[in-house]
């Protein structure tokens, strides 16, 4: 069982504003498949608090995945994924560039994703799009792909098994 990490980058999600459905949808999906959430927020369009949350969840609390949502269009309070880019030691950049991908079969305005994945020490970072239509979509479309990533990131497989 993989642990997980959920952050819902929103100010009006934060301050009490708007009910966060994408996280919710996130959680829906990854406990459905047998992970563990172990640690769920919100928190504000702000780069440092962003980036201390990925820190703490991957050194001590130790998660597999951490999924954020939000944050990655064109906004200037959209900073998600410069706070990814610092926290990460290595990209994946393929998970990101199959969800734009599959995403662009469903609407061009995909191409304004800025979302990006990484990989730091022992847990995958991803940043998934902020509507909860297209996290769901997004989720679905990748996590069978990012569940064998995970088990050859933690030992648990090698790289070329099926």
């Amino acid at each position: 069982m993989f642990r997980v990490g959920i952050i819902t980058a929103s100010d009006k999600g934060y301050a009490g504003e708007r009910n966060d459905e994408s996280g919710k949808i996130i959680e829906e999906i990854v406990t459905k498949r047998g992970y563990a959430v172990e640690k769920y927020l919100v928190l504000p369009d702000d780069e440092d608090a962003l980036l201390n949350e990925m820190i703490y969840m991957s050194d001590d609390l130790g998660v597999d995945l951490i999924l954020t949502t939000g944050g990655t269009g064109f906004s200037e309070r959209d900073v998600t994924p410069e706070a990814t880019l610092k926290a990460v030691n290595r990209l994946a950049l393929g998970i990101s560039e199959a969800m734009r991908y599959y995403s662009l079969s469903i609407t061009k305005r995909a191409m304004l994703s800025r979302g990006i994945s990484g990989i730091r020490n022992k847990t995958l970072i991803i940043n998934l799009p902020g509507s909860p239509k297209a996290v769901r979509e997004s989720l679905e479309y990748i996590i069978d792909s990012v569940h064998h990533g995970l088990e050859v990131l933690t030992g648990k497989a090698s790289e070329c098994a099926r």
